[in-house]
């Protein structure tokens, strides 16, 4: 918890103003119990009604001074806090976005979210609550303590009991209480995984007929959840009562023992009045106390989370870039390239070495599974290779910023994405400051521009999240025209085209022929007939380059390629 206080850093002026005026609020509270003994025992007990006014006009000084106080330093915390909040939540953000997936599996998805929003919650909530207390009651306690010893020393000893058992309790309280806390998170986590994917995945839950399957699953989650808060809750709900029972006692016993005093002459009655205000104002000090206890339990394990995220140092980290050469602009080369997954006991990919040129189409084909996804995502560097290089205009991605690497990548991901916002904006997602005429270009290449036309408001029809208003071809379609608008080097299509229908998919590859004339395409691909005109066709097998050429060359050297064939095309269309 202590390490997220750093990021106050912004806000040292502010906390230093909350912590003066808390202090001026507690001092003049501090002194009201005092004022009062003095009107009873010098303005009551000699009938001096101009005393009496005069220190009662001071006491409703003192007391407008703190309200004034403690409202001016409410406000600043809750600025402060709601600060610090929207700091923590914008690092987090920037942190995540810097993960290779790698991290992303490592943490999760909905644990990123509830991190990002309710554990940040948690802490900004505490530090509303420490910056409001953590002067105020301090000060409190200890001068009541001071005040009440200096009015009477011996009726002070009911503190000596009273406030060892107080501190007693709220110890044993709170290191029951973190682990809960703790286990509060991660449970928050399995329901948060549970709902998204309940309602990503609402299509296929109720092709399958798996609603009553998925409601006992978020019932499980939720009841989990849900029975942790209460057996926190009902540990933490002891800590009140207990508190209000020892807080009447001790009214009782300086009450009782206060009027022996005062009935035996050792005490004045206006001194045991202060007396009893000063224990009121240690107890209440002491309630506070317990409030932060209760609540910094809870904020620590959520700053743990928080400071995890934080923490974490990115697998893949950003080179300062290396000027490349005009001669060899879109040059993609994999050398030896071996790569496996955190935990796999094999590589997915083996010994992989090819080149793809400017002008040139390489198609990767091969069955499920084999790694052809795998191998085009270590171009942009979404993970690094285990051992070999992968090149791009002759430089080891890993020796390039990510950002001038990107830069240069059209990519189209095997599952389209699309962001809410309109038509044109999805596509100006390629190129922020694409022109109107670019948009309509790239879109009529990727074979949208028709059902975009048809659409009431066309590059102005809002797309619903993640593009559920529109088919899945469509949705391709308008992924492949983001591509397009970017004007980049080398394309990169992950099976990108099995959406399409095969007049669709025919025009549109003839389309991008043209289009990308200059560029260097590489394109994953499930259908023979997508990938029969490419320069250079990659057969994949278990991790490994099979076999490498054109299709006529493959037809007669590669038997996993004639297999593949075989089983999409006639003998006529083969041949």
């Amino acid at each position: 918890m202590f390490k997220l206080l750093r990021y106050l850093k912004p806000f040292t002026w502010s906390v230093v103003a909350v912590l003066m005026l808390l202090f001026f609020q507690a001092i003049a509270d501090l002194y009201l119990p005092t004022l009062m003994s003095d009107i009873v025992d010098i303005g009551i007990v000699k009938g001096d009604t101009q005393y009496i006014l005069r220190v009662g006009a001071l006491m409703l000084l003192f007391a407008a001074a703190s309200a004034l106080f403690l409202v001016a330093a409410s406000f600043l915390s809750a600025k402060i806090a709601t600060g610090l909040g929207r700091n923590l939540r914008s690092l987090v953000f920037s942190r995540v976005e810097s993960y290779s997936l790698h991290e992303f599996n490592r943490i999760g998805t909905a644990s990123l979210i509830t991190r990002t929003t309710n554990d940040i919650t948690q802490v900004q909530q505490v530090v509303v609550m420490m910056l409001r207390m953590m002067v105020s009651a301090p000060i409190m306690c200890i001068g009541g303590l001071i005040m009440a010893v200096s009015k009477d020393a011996e009726l002070s000893l009911i503190f000596v009991l009273v406030l060892p058992l107080l501190a007693g309790v709220i110890l044993l309280i709170t290191r029951r209480g973190v682990p809960l806390f703790r286990a509060m998170q991660v449970k928050l986590d399995k329901l948060n995984l549970v709902l998204r994917e309940g309602l990503t995945g609402i299509r296929v839950i109720r092709a399958f007929n798996r609603l009553e399957h998925e409601k006992k699953r978020f019932s499980e989650a939720n009841s989990d959840l849900t029975d942790t808060a209460i057996k926190v809750n009902k540990l933490m709900a002891t800590l009140m009562p207990f508190m209000m029972l020892v807080m009447n006692l001790s009214t009782i016993a300086i009450v009782w023992f206060g009027g022996l005093r005062v009935d035996h002459g050792d005490m004045q009655v206006g001194d045991m009045m202060a007396f009893l205000q000063y224990a009121m104002q240690i107890m209440f000090s002491l309630v506070m106390i317990s409030m932060m206890f209760i609540m910094i339990p809870r904020a620590e394990a959520s700053a743990v989370r928080i400071n995890e995220v934080l923490d974490l140092v990115p697998e893949i980290k950003d080179a300062a870039g290396i000027e490349q050469t005009q001669d060899k602009r879109g040059l993609v080369e994999f050398r030896n390239v071996t790569f496996s997954y955190p935990g796999a006991e094999q590589p997915v990919l083996s010994n992989i070495s090819f080149s793809a040129g400017p002008g040139e189409v390489t198609a990767i084909i091969g069955g499920t599974g084999v790694g052809k996804s795998t191998l085009i995502n270590l171009i942009p560097r979404f993970y690094d290779v285990d051992s070999g290089s992968v090149l791009v205009d002759g430089v080891d991605v890993r020796e390039m910023s990510q950002e001038s690497l990107r830069a240069k990548i059209g990519f189209v991901p095997q599952k389209a994405v699309l962001f809410t916002g309109t038509i044109a904006e999805n596509i100006r997602y390629g190129k922020e400051n694409a022109t109107d005429e670019e948009v309509k270009q790239a879109a009529a290449i990727a074979q949208a521009s028709e059902f975009v036309a048809d659409m009431q408001d066309g590059f102005g029809a809002v797309m619903a999240q993640g593009g559920a208003n529109v088919s899945g071809g469509q949705k391709q379609r308008l992924a492949i025209a983001r591509a397009l608008v970017r004007k980049a080097e080398i394309y990169i299509f992950d099976d990108t085209f099995s959406a399409l229908d095969f007049k669709t998919d025919a025009k549109l590859r003839a389309a991008l022929k043209k289009e990308t004339i200059n560029a260097t395409v590489l394109m994953v691909a499930q259908r023979v007939s997508t990938v029969m005109d490419a320069d250079r066709i990659i057969v994949m097998e278990d991790g490994k380059i099979a076999d490498m050429g054109s299709h006529k060359e493959l037809l007669k050297t590669c038997q996993v390629y004639r297999e593949i064939v075989s089983s999409q095309l006639a003998e006529e269309e083969i041949a």
